[in-house]
């Protein structure tokens, strides 16, 4: 297992790699100011081609546009490479943001980290 830690004031915290799954732990608000350190993080993580990519948010308070069009971006990445991509610990806020863009039903999401890793 590999971990490194987010970046000063960064949506992103934390970039773990493990055999056969990557996790990324955000946190904050995911928005226009931080979409492009996000992206540029999930363009790294997709690069190494992980089996499985695990983006846990149980620390984000808020997600706009912005930061869907980021993720719907990952997925699509994740799955031209033969991987698969979940979410993990959405709160009820940031939820019903996926609920409303009926992103709930393109991606799979899972309450914890540990559940996403062990599908």
């Amino acid at each position: 297992m590999e971990e490194s830690g987010g970046i000063q004031g960064s949506v992103v915290k934390s970039v773990r790699r493990e055999d056969r799954a990557s996790v990324l732990v955000l946190q904050g608000d995911v928005d226009l100011h931080q979409a492009n350190t996000l992206r540029t993080a999930l363009l790294e993580v997709v690069a190494d081609k992980p089996s499985v990519l695990v983006i846990d948010m149980g620390e984000v308070n808020f997600m706009d546009s912005s930061g869907l069009a980021t993720l719907v971006e990952a997925l699509q990445l994740t799955r031209r490479n033969g991987g698969q991509l979940r979410l993990a610990g959405l709160g009820r806020r940031v939820r019903s943001i996926f609920e409303i863009a009926r992103l709930d039903t393109i991606f799979e999401v899972y309450e914890t980290q540990g559940e996403a890793l062990a599908e």
